[in-house]
């Protein structure tokens, strides 16, 4: 299976982190938004857009290469990232403006993770931040475990 990940990680570097585990799952390259060239993504079977999310929505290098994004038809795609707070439905708030970028686009969103990720942003940093450590061995393992399913679902 042919698989790219787009990757915006740059504070701490987390969201990083749970892409390296889930490449190594599907053999696939890493590239940063501005490294993609949206007219190449055909030349892959599935794609996972993954970035840090700052003030509820995935960066915005990542949302500015979804809007850039040509029409297709029925595209494989998966979401993660990293945040101060998860949650099943703040993950799903979390992933909204890019999920719904993406489907727009003719994406199929076929399954989405997020863990927590170390945070200094704003007044954070002044009492050491949110989430030290994180992701932490069981958040990789949690997202190793995830691709691994999704990899499974999607040779079906």
């Amino acid at each position: 299976m042919n698989c790219l990940l787009i990757l915006y990680s740059y504070h701490h570097n987390n969201t990083e982190k749970v892409a390296k585990v889930i490449a190594k799952v599907f053999d696939a390259k890493v590239k940063t938004p501005l490294q993609t060239d949206p007219d190449e993504l055909q030349d892959y079977d599935v794609i996972g857009f993954g970035a840090g999310i700052d003030s509820g929505k995935h960066y915005k290098p990542m949302l500015d290469l979804a809007d850039k994004l040509p029409q297709i038809i029925d595209k494989n795609a998966f979401i993660f990232s990293t945040a101060a707070l998860t949650g099943d439905k703040k993950r799903d708030e979390d992933h909204s403006i890019l999920r719904e970028k993406l489907e727009s686009k003719g994406y199929v969103i076929v399954d989405e993770f997020q863990c927590k990720g170390f945070n200094t942003n704003s007044f954070m940093k002044y009492f050491g931040g949110m989430n030290r450590g994180r992701p932490n061995s069981k958040d990789l393992k949690n997202a190793e475990e995830f691709a691994q399913n999704l990899k499974q679902n999607l040779q079906k």
